[in-house]
């Protein structure tokens, strides 16, 4: 089953769980507010000007320390909430430009574990020469007090419930498992369930720019990141320095539409790798068309709701699990071979290839254990846009516009969105235009077959930028960055390092 409005990139999803902070020692520096030449909010001083303290954390090359932010910005003296960083230093050489925050998306994603496990690893030499490479996790997300909602067993049972329900009786189940869920958040994590919202985080970006030193904000925020990014900018637009907002968000949809336009960005990632899949001789899908391909899995959709098959585990494998399972594969091209024998797999009634590929999708370990990612996500999606349904009624009578969108996934998604009906606080947030005005040049990405983050919302959100520019991708898959194209990496790495940004409209292949 899937939260609604998952944005990520891979590299979150499959390629950074169980990369940890390691106990620390050693070393230690300190930087304030004043070093900035900008002055704390009002209220805020002792937050600006908290010392950190940077230690070893075990993993080599890279630092770790804790900030503190008030839980509630509107009752700066009501408590606190403990954050977690990590940095790795600029190595040269070249005169060091400053900071460079990364996230991943989500939300959900732990920033600190994408660093680690990728960006400051993976990111160009020259970029990371002239930047320390920084992460934050953000509030409610992996080291940063996690939203914590069920059990790995009460996980597994929700994972299973039937997303595209025939009946009552299973419209029931599937909104008992929503507020189930939801109950289970407001039980383990009722403190901080008010405080976890994109606005709340970027405020936190702002008190780390300032103990790092920084006058201005350096930032690169993938697909989730993208919003965040925006929001900086929106709040902070003076101090808003070189950033790039790859798989870009467009902050002024409702809910239902912007699970709408993702579900119509799945449909097309599927089309592109049914395409390629047909040409092929062992296409589990048909050798045909496109159109037989989606059939053919509807069909096994079908099939597996009323029959599901083995894993070697003890979970089965039905049709919300292999649903997800394709949907994580849409992420990135480079899955899908892995995706074709996965599906040839559950055909011959194996299902174990498509579960790998739900499990990657839900960051479950092999102990059954899941990372807060699902958590997180529904706590700050749900705080960022009123639901966008109030109840099952409402969800019947948008399912055909959904499956419009996508004949495949559509009805899927439709009750996908219905999971913040249920949720125990109410949006704090909701659709605006996003103009950052004042800002310097922001470079917003776009990828014209992105599944998860529509091409036309980078549009939007480089039209409603003030200095907005617009950086195109024509390809697959989700985000542009570091993908393989040397157009978009060229650009944006100019960028980063001489703050040129691309001609606006440039395209790359």
């Amino acid at each position: 089953m899937n939260t609604r409005r998952l944005l990520r990139t891979l590299a979150t999803g499959l390629g950074t769980a169980g990369l940890l902070v390691s106990g620390c020692s050693s070393g230690s520096s300190t930087s304030s507010a004043s070093a900035t030449g900008t002055a704390a909010p009002k209220g805020l001083t002792s937050y600006y000007t908290q010392k950190l303290s940077w230690r070893d954390c075990g993993v080599e090359g890279f630092q770790c320390t804790s900030m503190k932010a008030p839980l509630d910005y509107g009752k700066p003296d009501g408590g606190d909430i403990k954050l977690a960083v990590s940095r790795k230093k600029a190595t040269g050489p070249g005169k060091r430009i400053g900071s460079l925050l990364v996230n991943p998306g989500g939300p959900g994603g732990s920033a600190v574990g994408y660093l680690q496990g990728y960006a400051a690893i993976g990111y160009p030499a020259q970029v990371r020469a002239r930047y320390d490479m920084v992460a934050i996790d953000p509030r409610g997300v992996a080291r940063s007090e996690p939203v914590e909602c069920l059990t790995g067993k009460e996980m597994d049972a929700f994972t299973q419930v039937d997303q595209t329900p025939d009946d009552d009786g299973e419209v029931n189940k599937l909104s008992g498992a929503f507020e189930k869920f939801a109950d289970g958040c407001e039980k383990r994590s009722g403190k901080i369930l008010s405080h976890v919202s994109t606005v709340e985080t970027a405020r936190d970006m702002d008190v780390l720019r300032a103990l790092l030193g920084d006058e201005k904000l350096h930032y690169v925020g993938a697909s989730y990141g993208t919003f965040l990014g925006a929001t900086y900018a929106d709040l902070f637009p003076t101090r808003a320095g070189r950033l790039v907002l790859d798989g870009a968000m467009d902050p002024s949809l409702e809910a239902i539409d912007m699970n709408r336009d993702q579900t119509a960005g799945f449909e097309g990632a599927f089309q592109s790798f049914a395409a390629d899949c047909v040409k092929k001789t062992d296409c589990p899908l048909g050798t045909t068309s496109t159109a037989d391909a989606a059939t053919a899995l509807k069909k096994l959709f079908t099939d597996l709701d009323a029959k599901p098959v083995p894993t070697g585990e003890s979970r089965d494998l039905g049709e919300s699990l292999a649903t997800t399972g394709v949907i994580a594969a849409m992420y990135d091209e480079t899955a899908w071979p892995q995706l074709r024998e996965a599906l040839a797999g559950a055909r011959r009634g194996d299902g174990s290839g498509l579960l790998t590929l739900a499990d990657s999708y839900y960051e479950r370990e092999p102990n059954g254990k899941y990372a807060n990612l699902m958590y997180a996500n529904a706590a700050v999606n749900c705080l960022d846009l009123p639901p966008a349904f109030d109840g099952p009624d409402a969800v019947r009578k948008a399912v055909p516009s959904f499956e419009k969108a996508s004949p495949v996934f559509g009805r899927g998604f439709a009750w996908a969105s219905l999971n913040c009906a249920y949720w125990p606080t109410k949006a704090t947030g909701s659709p605006h235009r996003t103009e950052a005005k004042g800002a310097d040049p922001i470079v917003v990405v776009g990828t014209t077959r992105d599944p998860a983050t529509p091409y036309k919302w980078a549009r939007s959100l480089a039209g409603q930028l003030s200095s907005g520019t617009l950086l195109t991708y024509e390809g697959d898959g989700h985000t542009a960055y570091g993908r393989g194209s040397d157009c978009v990496d060229t650009a944006i790495n100019t960028y980063l390092l001489e703050g040129t940004p691309p001609t606006d409209g440039k395209k790359c292949t």
